[in-house]
C-alpha cells in the first residue's frame, strides 16, 4: 500500500479546485474546498450542517465553525477564508440549517466516504495529475503548502492535533528537492 502523498504543483492544485466549479457541480467543489482549506479528516468534513458554517438568522457566513475530531477527540475551531466563505455564499440560498453540507439527494444524509474519495480520485484524474490521490491527500496538500510559505511546522503540529514534531514533518512528504531548494536559497 503506497502512502499517500500533497500535492505539490501549486497549478495542480488550482486545477483541482476549478474542476467541479467549472462543471457547475457545487458540492463536489465545496468538498474539495473545503478538504483543502480546512485540513480536516474527510470524517469530520462529511457530517458538517449548513447551519455549522452559516447563520441563516443573519443570512451570512460564520466567521468560524467548531469540530470535535472523531480521531483524536479534541475540539478545534476553524477559521473560514473567504474562498470558502464565496463558495458558501452562493450555495447557502438552497439549504436550510439542518441539511448536510455534503448531501446526498437520493438519501438526505451526507455522501459516504467511498464517494468523496471517487469525487476526489476523479478530479485528479480528469486533470491528469501524475500522482493518485485521496481524500487525505488534500489534507497533507494543506500542509506542505502552508509549510512552503513559511507557516511553522510546530504550528501545523497544532493544526493537525498531531502529538509530536516528527509525526508532522513526514506528514508533509517534505523531499529532497524541498530540502535542495532550502540550501540554494539561503543567503546572509
Amino acid at each position: 500500500m503506497s502512502i499517500t502523498q500533497p500535492i505539490r504543483n501549486s497549478k495542480n492544485v488550482r486545477d483541482l479546485c476549478d474542476y467541479y466549479f467549472n462543471l457547475g457541480q457545487h458540492r463536489n467543489h465545496r468538498l474539495i474546498m473545503f478538504s483543502l482549506y480546512t485540513a480536516l479528516r474527510i470524517s469530520d468534513l462529511l457530517p458538517l450542517h449548513w447551519g455549522d458554517v452559516y447563520d441563516f438568522r443573519l443570512k451570512r457566513v460564520r466567521e468560524s465553525f467548531t469540530v470535535t475530531e472523531k480521531k483524536t477527540g479534541k475540539t478545534k475551531i476553524i477559521a473560514i477564508n473567504k474562498k470558502i466563505a464565496n463558495n458558501l455564499e452562493q450555495a447557502a440560498a438552497y439549504s436550510a440549517p439542518n441539511d448536510f453540507l455534503f448531501s446526498n439527494p437520493k438519501t438526505g444524509k451526507h455522501i459516504s466516504r467511498s464517494h468523496a474519495y471517487r469525487i476526489i480520485r476523479n478530479a485528479g484524474e480528469a486533470i491528469n495529475l501524475p500522482e493518485r490521490i485521496s481524500c487525505h491527500s488534500l489534507r497533507k496538500t494543506f500542509g506542505y503548502h502552508a509549510w512552503k510559505s513559511g507557516v511553522s511546522p510546530a504550528v501545523l503540529m497544532e493544526i493537525y492535533n498531531h502529538s509530536n514534531l516528527n509525526h508532522t514533518r513526514r506528514y508533509l512528504g517534505i523531499q529532497q528537492d524541498d530540502l535542495n531548494a532550502v540550501y540554494m536559497e539561503m543567503g546572509y
